[in-house]
Formats: C-alpha cells, sequence, structure tokens
C-alpha cells in the first residue's frame, strides 16, 4: 500500500518551521506496514491545496493531510477537502464538544473561529 503525506502550511514551505508531524505520521504508517511514498509540502492556498491532493489521489492508495485545520483565515485544509470531493462542510456534534471541553479545561470561551475546527466534509468519517 502507498501512502502520501501532504503538509499544509506555507510556515513549511518557507522554512520557518520544521515539519515533524510528516516524520512521526511516516514512523507510525511503517509500524502498520504502510509504505509512505510521497510528501508534498503546499503553501496556504486552496487551489494549491486542491491541486495537491488532486495529484495525490491518482498515485497514492492512503493519502493523509496534516496541517491547515486550526481556527485562523489561513487554515483552508477542510475547505480544499470539501471543494476537491464535491461534499460541502458541516458541523460534526462530536468534535463540537470535544474542542468546547478542551476550551473549558483551559478556561476558555468556545468563538465562531474555534467552531471552524469541527467543520468536515459532509460524509467524513471523525
Amino acid at each position: 500500500m502507498r501512502a502520501e503525506i501532504i503538509a499544509i502550511g506555507s510556515e513549511l514551505v518557507l522554512g520557518g518551521v520544521a515539519d515533524t508531524n510528516s516524520l512521526y505520521l511516516a514512523d507510525e504508517l511503517l509500524k502498520v506496514g504502510i509504505q509512505v511514498r510521497y510528501k508534498t509540502v503546499v503553501g496556504d492556498d486552496t487551489k494549491d491545496i486542491e491541486a495537491a491532493l488532486q495529484h495525490a489521489v491518482g498515485r497514492a492508495d492512503v493519502v493523509i493531510t496534516t496541517g491547515g485545520l486550526g481556527p485562523t483565515q489561513d487554515d483552508l485544509t477542510r475547505k480544499a477537502v470539501a471543494r476537491m470531493t464535491g461534499r460541502r462542510l458541516v458541523l460534526h456534534d462530536e468534535t463540537l464538544q470535544r474542542i468546547t471541553q478542551r476550551l473549558t479545561a483551559r478556561r476558555r470561551r468556545m468563538t465562531s473561529e474555534q467552531a471552524t475546527q469541527a467543520l468536515v466534509p459532509k460524509g467524513a468519517q471523525v
């Protein structure tokens, strides 16, 4: 089985932040017999993320993304996946509850920006 990891974030492309997530994921995948054959790093641009995803699904059996899922405007992964798959984003209640619990434990309140982290393409398994 061939896998591709797509690391998303302009900070990764520009070298301001080291991509340790991909290293961890590749190691964990290897432990279960999945060989990472490709790694793509793409900046915070919806069209570029979509293009990377399209390319990856054409050459890998498993595609894993890392990054671009936070609450800020440059976190575009969910939007790109939804557009590429032709699915709309829907609120995933269980994820929203988990985010709320984490924020509450830190004595912080849920904001609309934080809630965007619970949006997933319709039909996605979380």
